[in-house]
């Protein structure tokens, strides 16, 4: 149980998993046996499980996060240890007497939870700003200054590339793109060094490369030309102009409270930052919102909600045309709400939103969308999502089609229609949580 008496499911616990062996080893340690000292309060589940030496270790989580305190020596948030007390809490059945947590679970909840009530206070007084204005519009004025001499470099190497014919990119190798990306790193400008490396990556990838690498020199063009003229450019533009360079992203001054229903959870990671992305859904104001947390390579982010869970808090979102990114406040409580899927429509609406998307921002992968009465079927070259009357159809990207999750979908429908969310973008569509005409309530992950 948490705060708000609400009991997580098996499979929300599972959702938490940074990954499939963490579930597995999670589930192993779901019983009672290697758990002594084990208790429930205001919010937070505790024990102490016993592990390959003489010490057990003490683990706490709270689920007013939620968040999570093991002794083992994993570097996954949550551990195994963190899984299997939550799971073993599920599966008790039964709201035990709340009992007064251990000294060393308490300190740690009261640690946390004074953080949480001091970074609320601040946002309150409005206090968080810089210490020196004068010194911060200093440094930005260097860092600006930087990225624009980084941005005319690469213009002159995209030019270069084009007059010498995009044949010779498959020749030089990957060296040259490397050291682009090192020269934009020094400018200051991760976002235009992330897009370097993105070329870098595509001579030689398949048939078709020269027409992937053309692209995507267009739009790295295009927004170089932009970071150079964006005093000219509208307002929230201009900010997503300087967000895509690699410039922190402003936050709005209000955050929004609401019931969030969780859509989604998944990582990415390459060899220098694994990402986690959360999707949530506000079922008051119908905001959907992204939460992005990182983690070293080989890492997990701490941050974990449970898909299909409605949680009780706060989100700052990001400023910037079609922003939907956003913070988290420190505390999310789970409550008993709705859990219905997004309002959604048919292929054509979830085309035209990720159009109108595109017109804000051009740089977009992906948008997020609901379609409603869709069946997947197999078509030619590949799976699809298609309109239940047949009248038009999105295929699913190649990543979605070779996860497990397109399978749980199809079983889902059985050839009826259904309601699935997802990202919609140039590749196709990538499927992460479905919903029956029979059970709407619960969310299936897919990814």
């Amino acid at each position: 149980m948490n705060a708000m008496g609400v009991r997580w499911t098996a499979e929300q616990v599972l959702a938490l998993a940074p990954d499939d062996a963490s579930r597995r080893a999670g589930s192993k340690l779901g019983t009672a046996g290697p758990w002594s000292g084990r208790g429930s309060g205001g919010g937070a589940v505790w024990g102490l499980c016993k592990g390959s030496g003489r010490v057990p270790y003490r683990t706490v989580v709270d689920t007013t996060g939620p968040a999570y305190l093991c002794e083992c020596p994993s570097r996954k948030f949550p551990c195994k240890h963190a899984l299997g007390l939550l799971l073993l809490q599920v599966s008790d059945g039964t709201d035990g007497e709340e009992t007064t947590a251990p000294e060393w679970a308490g300190r740690w909840l009261a640690a946390r939870r004074t953080r949480a009530g001091s970074a609320a206070r601040g946002t309150e007084g409005g206090s968080g700003g810089p210490a020196d204005p004068e010194a911060a519009r200093r440094r930005a004025e260097r860092r600006a200054a930087r990225i624009t001499s980084g941005a005319e470099e690469l213009e002159q190497r995209l030019a270069d590339l084009l007059r010498g014919g995009l044949a010779a990119a498959e020749q030089r190798g990957y060296g040259l793109w490397e050291e682009t990306a090192a020269r934009m790193v020094d400018a200051q400008a991760p976002g235009l060094a992330g897009r370097v490396r993105e070329l870098g990556a595509i001579p030689g990838s398949g048939p078709g490369w020269p027409v992937r690498l053309l692209e995507e020199c267009a739009l790295t063009h295009l927004l170089d030309r932009a970071w150079l003229t964006a005093d000219r450019l509208p307002a929230p533009f201009a900010t997503t102009v300087r967000t895509r360079v690699g410039l922190p992203a402003p936050v709005d001054d209000v955050p929004v409270r609401d019931h969030w229903l969780v859509l989604a959870q998944y990582d990415t990671a390459d060899a220098r930052l694994t990402t986690r992305r959360v999707w949530l859904h506000g079922t008051a104001s119908g905001r959907t919102a992204l939460l992005l947390s990182f983690g070293a390579a080989g890492r997990a982010p701490q941050l974990a909600l449970p898909v299909g869970a409605v949680l009780d808090g706060e989100l700052t979102p990001h400023a910037g045309a079609g922003q939907l990114r956003a913070d988290p406040g420190e505390r999310f409580v789970p409550v008993e709400g709705p859990a219905a899927p997004p309002p959604g429509g048919p292929v054509g609406s979830a085309l035209a939103a990720y159009g109108r998307a595109l017109r804000e921002d051009p740089w977009l992968e992906s948008w997020p969308v609901t379609l409603s009465e869709v069946v997947p079927a197999l078509a030619e070259y590949g799976w699809q999502l298609a309109d239940a009357d047949g009248r038009e159809a999105l295929p699913l990207t190649p990543a979605a089609q070779s996860r497990p999750g397109l399978w749980r979908l199809v079983a889902l429908s059985g050839g009826a229609p259904v309601t699935v969310f997802g990202e919609c973008g140039h590749r196709g569509f990538t499927p992460l949580a479905a919903w029956s005409p029979e059970t709407p309530g619960e969310t299936v992950p897919l990814i």
